[in-house]
């Protein structure tokens, strides 16, 4: 009797597992993913599927199709022509190799290059917050802020503290937040900010990442910009971890940017189409104020920019697209930061073809987990890569956070993106990618003076790991597509 129960029981899971699965579209490889997780763990992969598999309704990605977003393109395509008269971007501000990189993202996510910014990279979280809040503090009309994380503790606190004297001197203050990646953040926290004029919203309006019960789609973006003349976009998030106050993680270690140059606007326009979507209460009109949150720019550095974003509500996975395209360009080497290595088979087969070909490829990951399966999934595929002569270094001293891809001294991206499943698709990401020489010649230093901080890892040391390892990273790998 107790047998026929649980055949039944394994039954009716099997048909609604089908029905959950076939029901929405996604990859094949996602398909089987979630199919073992229902299969295997009845009832329970049930509950998994509630917070990691379900996709945004329909009515909230219909959001995300704003008819602010032409508005928005013919603003800043206005903008550029009136300060920098970019007629001719693709043929006569980046060498002719990396033309195709600009088409390429001019068409999935209709962003200009941006010319003659200058940029300053910041590695350590105390410089980083030092100068933000020193920027917040001489802001004089706007300041948009939107991360991923944005913690109750104590650099929350202080950039807390510096919005809500500024937002009671005039200055329009907005904040926009991820609730999962700020969770144990009590949306009062926000209160002193608001009772001055300010505003703060969780992005998308979810107040609870509980009871929204959903893992993914979430805002990954880091952007700060501040009287639409100083921006910043990275990988540092806001919280005494990303400051190296966490005993689990010890020094942090990201790669930030402070921007100055008409790139700041398209972070602004960002912001702003993020913010609409999130708060449809409070609008940011964009034809009312794009004097205000678009000022006249006057470019004094060298760095042509283009900042790409790509999220859920687009199927080009625009971000990806210009990782590979950066890969497949390589000539002499592609050096990759990245926290989580869990590519998908277009960028596994992009590394794998480019190290085949003699390209150096050096991947630099963590040499400790944040989260567990996803780093036994990362030493899988690092595992894999070092058998087709990619480098694979292990940071030793703390954590490394920062998303940098640098090619051949020529080209660089650094923004909020992984190299992994989740920021291809998953998440609403942004990145700066960068055509300058001598950017890339500074990133190329900092990569260098990481690696005198971490081990390199053969194949054979990855094969001595145990048995018990060995198939921790093999389990995990089955679900890289939801992970």
């Amino acid at each position: 009797m107790l047998i026929t129960i649980l055949d039944i029981i394994v039954l009716i899971n099997e048909i609604f597992a089908l029905i959950t699965v076939f029901r929405e579209e996604r990859d094949i490889a996602a398909t089987w993913a979630w199919l073992l997780v229902l299969s295997f763990l009845p009832v329970f992969g049930f509950l998994i599927y509630a917070f990691v598999g379900r996709k945004l309704p329909k009515k909230r990605l219909f959001r995300f199709q704003y008819k602010d977003n032409k508005r928005m393109f013919h603003l800043l395509r206005k903008q550029a022509k009136l300060h920098n008269n970019p007629e001719k971007i693709n043929a006569d501000e980046v060498s002719y190799a990396y033309r195709t990189l600009v088409k390429l993202f001019k068409t999935s996510d209709v962003t200009d290059l941006s010319r003659r910014n200058h940029v300053k990279i910041f590695t350590e979280g105390n410089h980083l917050f030092d100068r933000i809040i020193d920027d917040i503090q001489k802001a004089s009309s706007s300041i948009n802020i939107e991360f991923y994380t944005f913690y109750d503790d104590q650099i929350g606190h202080r950039v807390l503290e510096e919005l809500v004297k500024k937002a009671k001197e005039g200055v329009k203050v907005h904040v926009i937040y991820d609730s999962w990646g700020s969770m144990g953040n009590k949306h009062h926290f926000f209160d002193p900010l608001k009772e001055v004029g300010g505003y703060a919203e969780p992005f998308l309006h979810t107040h609870s990442a509980v009871m929204d019960f959903r893992l993914n789609f979430r805002d990954h973006r880091k952007i700060i910009v501040i009287d639409g003349k100083y921006g910043y976009i990275g990988g540092f998030n806001i919280g005494d971890q990303y400051l190296g106050r966490k005993k689990k993680f010890g020094h942090w270690r990201d790669t930030h940017l402070r921007i100055s140059g008409s790139a700041v606007h398209h972070l602004q326009a960002q912001f702003i189409l993020d913010w609409n979507v999130t708060d449809m209460d409070h609008k940011i009109d964009v034809d009312e104020t794009k004097g205000f949150y678009f000022p006249q720019v006057y470019q004094e550095g060298s760095t042509n920019i283009q900042i790409v974003s790509s999220g859920p509500n687009s199927d080009l996975q625009q971000i990806k697209l210009g990782y590979i395209k950066m890969i497949q360009n390589a000539k002499n080497y592609c050096w990759i930061q990245s926290p989580y290595l869990i590519p998908d088979d277009s960028a596994l087969d992009a590394i794998r073809t480019a190290a085949m070909s003699g390209v150096d490829i050096r991947i630099m990951i963590p040499c400790m987990p944040d989260h567990p399966f996803v780093y036994r999934a990362t030493q899988y595929y690092a595992k894999q890569l070092s058998k087709y002569g990619v480098k694979i270094y292990f940071y030793d001293d703390g954590f490394i956070h920062a998303k940098t891809v640098l090619v051949d001294g020529k080209i660089a991206s650094v923004g909020s993106a992984n190299m992994d499943f989740r920021s291809f698709k998953l998440n609403f990401e942004i990145n700066a990618f960068m055509y300058d020489e001598g950017i890339a010649e500074q990133l190329h230093s900092i990569y260098v003076n990481d690696m005198r901080s971490s081990t390199l890892m053969t194949y054979q040391d990855f094969d001595k790991q145990s048995h018990w390892l060995k198939f921790k990273q093999v389990f995990s790998r089955l679900f890289s597509p939801i992970l």
